[in-house]
């Protein structure tokens, strides 16, 4: 059973990281297809639109972050904290940055239909990336509170 505890432990300490990566290539790659194929709608604004995909990155950043938040030396006593606030950081992390990508593509789409409306249509990025930063502030307070 130990042996149990302590994996989760080692995977809510690299958890926020891993997710967190994984959420951003998923989220940069939607956000970068709709990126590509605006590339070839129209003549201007092409640095925008790769700029616009790239901002799901930002949860890989968290993610490290709060793995070094929660780096210490594994025991049983501390595992279970670890893994649980590891491995939602690194979910919510995830899915930020995956339905981000998705915000960012749908703003390059519509944005490449009328580019006058194209900060508004970043809006709704803006929120969910701020979700990411609730996630992350949380995680770095509560790790606080976990046994060395």
């Amino acid at each position: 059973m130990d042996n149990l505890i302590m994996a989760l432990g080692w995977a809510g300490l690299y958890g926020p990281m891993a997710l967190g990566a994984i959420g951003s290539m998923i989220g940069c790659s939607l956000a970068g297809q709709a990126a590509a194929g605006a590339l070839l709608e129209t003549e201007t604004g092409h640095g925008r639109y790769i700029g616009i995909s790239a901002m799901p990155s930002s949860q890989s950043i968290y993610g490290i972050v709060v793995m070094f938040a929660l780096n210490r030396d594994i025991t049983p006593e501390n595992a279970p904290g670890l893994a649980g606030i590891g491995l939602l950081c690194g979910l919510a992390l995830m899915f930020s940055a995956i339905y981000q990508g998705r915000s960012c593509a749908s703003a390059i789409n519509v944005s490449k239909i009328r580019p006058e409306i194209f900060g508004m249509s970043l809006a709704p990025a803006a929120i969910v990336e701020g979700f990411a930063v609730f996630a992350f502030i949380f995680a770095l307070v509560i790790s606080a509170g976990i046994p060395a």
